[in-house]
């Protein structure tokens, strides 16, 4: 069985989230033409989170979207791009918005290329930010988070596990 280190429990994990939900508002400069789309399956939970913590504190809904960019990946064909379009939930055009993409881990940057590639079938933002829970290193694209919840520096043998309750029993961020 392999050994797994806990790097943020259940409360670092919320205050992370918070912090980072502050730092999109100042980036926006408040709640006005912005957007918020969660990478499936975690980065999905990040972005609920995100959403419902500005609507705590600004008082306002902000348009939240859901994508699955398994189809946009560098390493699949375009007939399985189209089976993956159904899972995609973004009701709203992202034309003149700030969107700001979530997800739990950025290492290479393939996922976020994926993204961004999706992102505009949906539109024409005026700006994308990339938030991430855990940024561990490792880029293969020029590609950088502009809000991170924590840096990891690890090895690319290891492995960081992100539990996030929606999809998991608990909240927290491993190595393994």
């Amino acid at each position: 069985m392999k050994k797994r280190k806990e790097v943020l429990n259940e409360d670092e994990m919320r205050r992370a989230i918070t912090r980072m939900t502050y730092e999109v508002l100042e980036r926006n400069h408040g709640h006005e033409n912005m957007a918020i789309v969660g990478i499936r399956t975690r980065g999905a939970v990040i972005a609920e989170r995100i959403a419902q913590r500005i609507e705590e504190l600004e008082g306002v809904k902000i348009p939240l979207g859901f994508l699955d960019v398994s189809g946009y990946r560098d390493d699949v064909t375009s007939l399985e791009r189209k089976q993956t379009l159904h899972l995609n939930q973004l009701e709203f055009s992202v034309t003149g918005k700030h969107v700001f993409i979530c997800d739990d881990v950025l290492m290479t940057g393939r996922t976020i290329r994926a993204t961004m590639d999706a992102l505009v079938d949906y539109g024409r933002p005026s700006k994308i930010s990339l938030v991430t829970l855990i940024d561990r290193g490792h880029r293969e694209l020029p590609i950088r988070a502009d809000i991170v919840g924590k840096n990891i520096p690890t090895s690319r043998e290891e492995a960081v596990q992100v539990r996030i309750k929606n999809c998991d029993p608990e909240d927290g961020v491993y190595i393994i």
